[in-house]
C-alpha cells in the first residue's frame, strides 16, 4: 500500500513525497488507520520497521486541523536522549508543510537549554518529545499544564520499563486527562508491558508485526572461535566484508574502550559509544558516524534500539547477547527500510551454550563461517543446549475534519524514512482560527525535507 492510499492530507503527503517515501511498511499500513479511528492502540513490531512514522503521521495530521495550542497537545515518551532527538528530527520533516510546533525535552543539557525546554512546555506546543526523568523534573517545578493533552504516545515502551521508568510513566499519567488517546509502541510484550497497557490504555486496538524475529533480509552468520581470537576474527571480517558503515556491539563499556583503542592502533577510523560519555560527546560521535567521518562504531547496547543510523552494512556482535531481544535489536540496525545487510556474531568457547539457546529461539541454525588458518585452531561448535537458558523477555523491573488528497496517482518510490535537516519555513508558523492547515500548499524545489532513512 502507498501512503497516498491512506487518509493522509495533502500537506503530509507533500512532505512524504519530498522525502521520497513510497510504500508503507506493514506497521504503518495497519496502525495509521487505527489511530485515525480514535481508539487507543498497542502496537508490537521489531525495531527498524517504521514505528515512528506510524504514529507521528496521523497525529500531526489530526493536530493540524485543530486551533493553535494554548497548552501541550501531544506527548511522545522515549527512553533515551538520542531517540528523543531522532523523533524530533523526524517530526520536523513530516510536518514541514504544516504549522506544527514541537519541543524536545531530555537531560544532559545546561541551564540555558533547561530554561528553553521549560518555556516550551509553559507556552504550549503541539508535540512534546520527552524522556521520562526530564519531564518529571519539569513537572516538579510547577506551571506545566498537561490537562489538554489529546495524544499520549510511548515509543520503545519495553525499553523504558527495562530502564526502570514504570513509576515515572505512571506519575506522568496522573497529570493527563482521561479522555486522551494513548498509543503504545513496543518491540516485545513481556508481562510488565501487559501490566502497563492494562493500567493506561482504554479498550485498546492491537497491531502485532513480526514479534521479536530478525527480518529475513539480514544475512546472519557466526564465527566460532576462542575468546582470545576475537579481535583477529574481527579484522578478518573487515578485510573480507568491508569496514565502512559498521557497528560492533560489545558487552561492557570497558570492552568497548579497549576494542576501540586496539582498532585505532590498527589505523581504522573508529568511534565509541557507551554510558561514560557525556551528552556532547555522544552527539558528536553520532554526527561523525552519520557523516562518514567514522567508519566503525564500537558500542554497548546504548545504540541497539531506536537510534536512526543510515545504511549500516554490517553489524558484528563481538559478544553473544544474553537476551534474545538484545540480539534482535542489535542486528536490526542493518537491513532497514527494505535494504539488505549482514550480521555476524563472534562465539567464544564459553558463549556456545548461549548461542545455541539463541538458535533455539530463532528456530533455525545460523550459518557458521569458515575462518582462515592464520586465525589459528578454532574450537568445534557443540553447544550444551540443555544447560542454556536464553530469555525472550526480561520481565524487569473520534471524527476529525480532514483535507484529504483525492486522486493522487503519482507513484512514489523508495520508502526511506528521512531524517530531515531542513528547518520549517518561517511562514509555516502562521495560524488561523479553527483549522491551521494551509490550503494549496505546494512542494518546494529549493528548500525541502531531505531524503534519508529514519526508522524507529
Amino acid at each position: 500500500m502507498r501512503f497516498d492510499e491512506l487518509e493522509l492530507s495533502d500537506d503530509v503527503l507533500d512532505a512524504l513525497d519530498a522525502m521520497r517515501f513510497g510504500d508503507c511498511t506493514p506497521i504503518q499500513e495497519q496502525a495509521i488507520p487505527k489511530i485515525f479511528s480514535g481508539r487507543d492502540l498497542i502496537a508490537v513490531a521489531q525495531t527498524g520497521t517504521g514505528k515512528t512514522a506510524a504514529y507521528l503521521l496521523p497525529v500531526i495530521d489530526m493536530l493540524a486541523d485543530e486551533p493553535a495550542p494554548q497548552a501541550v497537545s501531544c506527548i511522545v515518551m522515549a527512553p533515551t536522549r538520542e531517540l528523543a532527538q531522532q523523533i524530533d528530527r523526524q517530526l520536523e520533516g513530516f510536518s514541514y508543510y504544516l504549522p506544527i510546533s514541537g519541543v524536545a525535552i531530555y537531560g544532559g543539557t545546561d541551564g540555558k537549554e533547561f530554561a528553553r525546554q521549560q518555556n516550551g512546555l509553559k507556552n504550549g506546543a503541539d508535540v512534546v518529545i520527552a524522556t521520562p526523568g526530564r519531564l518529571i523534573a519539569h513537572l516538579q517545578l510547577g506551571g506545566i499544564d498537561l490537562s489538554q493533552v489529546k495524544y499520549f504516545i510511548l515509543d520503545e515502551a519495553d525499553r523504558m520499563l527495562d530502564m526502570g521508568f514504570f513509576d515515572d510513566i505512571m506519575q506522568i499519567v496522573k497529570h493527563l486527562p482521561s479522555t486522551r488517546q494513548t498509543l503504545m509502541f513496543s518491540a516485545t510484550m513481556p508481562p510488565k508491558i501487559q501490566q502497563l497497557a492494562k493500567a493506561i490504555l482504554n479498550d485498546p486496538d492491537e497491531v502485532k508485526i513480526a514479534v521479536s524475529r530478525p527480518t529475513e533480509k539480514i544475512d546472519q552468520s557466526a564465527c566460532i572461535c576462542h575468546e582470545a581470537q576475537k579481535t583477529r576474527v574481527l579484522k578478518h571480517l573487515f578485510k573480507t566484508m568491508g569496514h565502512e558503515r559498521v557497528i560492533v556491539f560489545a558487552s561492557s563499556k570497558l570492552k568497548v574502550k579497549d576494542l576501540a583503542k586496539e582498532l585505532r592502533a590498527a589505523h581504522y577510523k573508529v568511534g565509541e559509544m557507551h554510558s561514560d560519555l557525556d551528552q556532547d560527546k555522544r552527539e558528536q560521535v553520532m554526527l561523525d558516524f552519520r557523516a562518514a567521518r567514522i567508519d566503525i562504531l564500537v558500542a554497548t547496547d546504548i545504540v541497539a534500539r531506536g537510534i536512526d543510523i543510515d545504511d549500516i552494512a554490517l553489524v558484528v556482535n563481538y559478544d553473544v547477547p544474553r537476551e534474545a531481544e538484545d540480539y534482535v535489536h542489535r542486528i536490526g540496525r542493518t537491513a532497514r527500510a527494505g535494504a539488505g545487510g549482514s550480521a555476524v556474531t563472534l562465539v567464544g568457547g564459553r558463549e556456545q551454550r548461549w548461542f545455541g539457546a539463541l538458535e533455539e529461539f530463532l528456530g533455525y541454525q545460523v550459518a557458521k563461517r569458515e575462518l582462515p588458518a592464520s586465525i589459528g585452531e578454532t574450537p568445534e561448535y557443540n553447544p550444551a543446549r540443555k544447560s542454556a537458558s536464553l530469555s525472550s523477555g526480561r520481565g524487569r523491573g473520534r471524527d476529525r475534519g480532514k483535507d484529504r488528497r483525492k486522486g493522487h496517482s503519482k507513484p512514489r518510490e523508495g520508502n526511506k524514512e528521512a531524517t530531515p535537516s531542513a528547518a520549517v519555513p518561517a511562514n509555516a508558523a502562521a495560524t488561523k482560527q479553527g483549522s491551521r492547515r494551509r490550503p494549496g500548499c505546494k512542494k518546494r524545489s529549493d528548500s525541502r525535507p531531505s531524503d534519508g532513512n529514519p526508522k524507529d
